[in-house]
């Protein structure tokens, strides 16, 4: 398994100026926005604008911090606004982004990015010890509270891991006496 974090990843503007994107994992490693099987990342939306579309490819995205975003487009239209309640909607199509909220603080997101016909997977989020798979590929992002794995390992929030090879069983607990909820980001990814 890979670790990251969020913290130690540089983030990169996108092409319309609206906010910039912190690449957490991607499959294969290396992939252009057109090669990838799979893709998770962190993005901090600064402004009302387009979402890109990205045919063949359905989406997830979860809601971290801000005020949280309005999703328009054709037949589509989705306020998320509440944390860690992941939303799911095909990337064939351009949506329209409207930040929402009083403060000038952006939206902070997670997204999912998984190739149609290539990989299989949902967003879950759990405050429970969780023990999931075996899985191909996958990859948890520590939200809130202290994680440990069973060799140990910890992870505070806004780090995580990521695998793709011989399938892994994720096994974290939460630690107890954090001062707010433990709360974990997590999605077990299959072929097809």
């Amino acid at each position: 398994m890979q670790r990251f974090d969020l913290a130690a990843i540089a983030p990169v503007p996108w092409k319309n100026g609206g906010g910039v994107t912190r690449e957490l994992a991607c499959w294969p490693p290396g992939a252009g926005m057109d090669g990838f099987e799979w893709r998770a990342s962190v993005a901090c939306i600064e402004q009302s604008g387009p979402f890109s579309a990205f045919p063949g490819v359905d989406r997830q995205i979860l809601l971290l911090q801000g005020g949280g975003v309005l999703l328009r487009g054709h037949g589509l239209e989705h306020r998320l606004d509440r944390p860690h309640q992941p939303f799911a909607f095909s990337g064939d199509e351009p949506l329209q982004c409207q930040l929402l909220g009083d403060g000038p603080d952006p939206s902070s997101d997670f997204n999912l990015m998984l190739r149609r016909g290539a990989w299989r997977g949902a967003v879950s989020v759990t405050g429970q010890p969780l023990h999931a798979g075996p899985y191909p590929a996958g990859l948890c992002l520590a939200l809130q509270g202290a994680w440990r794995t069973p060799a140990g390992e910890m992870l505070g929030p806004r780090q995580g891991l990521w695998w793709c090879g011989p399938e892994n069983v994720l096994q974290l607990s939460p630690l107890p006496g954090g001062q707010e909820p433990a709360a974990l980001a997590w999605v077990g990814l299959q072929r097809g």
